[in-house]
């Protein structure tokens, strides 16, 4: 996992497609395969319309940036606790 996450509501689009995706999630962990992703994105403008069609991806799969997404305080601060997590996985390898 990445670091250097966006913030939740940023609109990107991944490498060989053609929609644009907003960022709803991160620190995303796959049901079926127990995988960690950076970020889950539903269809941008349409929203969540079946959270069982949410797309998880990873940082290097972002081919374009549209949009950042708000940030205050609360989302720092998550950030920070995000990353301490990341740090325990990645020294749990």
């Amino acid at each position: 996992m990445n670091k250097d996450l966006l913030p939740i509501g940023s609109v990107v689009i991944l490498k060989g497609g053609d929609r644009k995706g907003m960022i709803v999630g991160r620190g995303q962990k796959s049901i079926e395969t127990g995988e960690l992703y950076d970020y889950s994105a539903c269809l941008y403008p349409e929203g969540v319309l079946d959270s069982h069609k949410l797309v998880l991806f990873n940082q290097d799969q972002i081919e374009s940036i549209h949009f950042i997404g708000f940030q205050d305080k609360e989302a720092l601060d998550y950030q920070k606790l995000l990353n301490e997590k990341i740090d325990e996985i990645n020294n749990s390898k």
